[in-house]
């Protein structure tokens, strides 16, 4: 096995990989694929040793090849798109929702911008010199297993860096986004064809996160907002607000003790990448499936 490209597919990784990164995803992989994990399963077993055989090989070329790898821009580029604002009904519009989906209310969104992907690893690594994320398989996958506080640090050095305002998005504007603009839609950018448009559970046992902007992007150009990984938004949670939420621009509680995520990840079934599904945490936590992507006022 000499064929580059195909090493690459076998470890999941993009071709701009530092070595690190080619010798993290063959640990991780080989986690996955140890044999002796199946030895209660003599057919599992011996799948499991043939794929280890393979991804041990990949991983020798890759090592022995001398891959260039070309560090991130120092200055990361971020991506926004323009979204123009309305008033759109907000929450649980097909009547299968939870209760805090409900009841649906009339909210105006002002213009802003939306990041048009979430933020990368090799963003993060650019302004805050570390990579917190489990999955690293390259610069374009992703940043996760950060925290609502960790997001805000990033954000707050990115906007001295580039003197601009960016933030975390409200939920409102983020429903309103991934709805591509305030549609009926059940899920970002469609609402029967979510293989096409998000990353979700299909299979635990091979999940995991996927380079930003591979599936197809909602009506507005905004990739992986359902799916890949949950998003923070900037509003504090809670499972009441829709019954006294304002109709311009709601920016949610004035306090709490959790923050709303919003999106789904790779790990979730179809019921939980929904566009107006509503989750919360600790805004300390950190997990493998929490990311986020930026916000711009109008």
């Amino acid at each position: 096995m000499n064929n580059l490209p195909h090493c690459f597919k076998i470890l999941g990784l993009e071709r701009n990989v530092s070595p690190e990164q080619i010798k993290q995803a063959y640990r991780d992989l080989a986690c996955v694929w140890h044999p002796d994990r199946f030895s209660d399963d003599p057919r599992l077993q011996q799948k499991a040793t043939e794929r280890m055989q393979e991804i041990n090989r990949a991983y020798q070329v890759l090592r022995n090849a001398e891959v260039q790898y070309t560090a991130p821009d120092p200055d990361p580029a971020i991506e926004v798109v323009l979204v123009k604002g309305d008033a759109f009904d907000m929450g649980d519009t097909f009547g299968d929702g939870d209760d805090n989906e409900k009841p649906v209310h009339s909210v105006t969104i002002n213009d802003f911008y939306m990041g048009k992907y979430e933020i990368t690893q090799g963003q993060w690594e650019t302004i805050m010199g570390n990579n917190p994320s489990h999955v690293r398989k390259g610069d374009n996958y992703p940043v996760e297993n950060i925290s609502w506080y960790n997001a805000r640090e990033f954000i707050q050095k990115l906007n001295r860096k580039t003197g601009k305002s960016y933030r975390l998005p409200t939920e409102a504007e983020w429903e309103y986004a991934a709805r591509s603009g305030g549609r009926r839609e059940r899920y970002a950018g469609t609402s029967d064809k979510l293989d096409d448009y998000g990353w979700y559970n299909i299979s635990i046992a091979v999940g995991t996160t996927h380079p930003v902007g591979q599936k197809k992007p909602n009506s507005l150009n905004l990739y992986d907002m359902s799916g890949n990984v949950w998003e923070w938004c900037q509003d504090w949670y809670d499972e009441s607000y829709y019954e006294n939420s304002p109709e311009d621009n709601p920016l949610g509680p004035s306090s709490g003790d959790q923050r709303v995520l919003r999106g789904g990840c790779w790990f979730d079934r179809p019921r939980f990448v929904r566009v107006a599904f509503r989750l919360w945490c600790d805004p300390g936590y950190r997990s493998d499936f929490y990311g986020f992507r930026i916000a711009l006022s109008g």
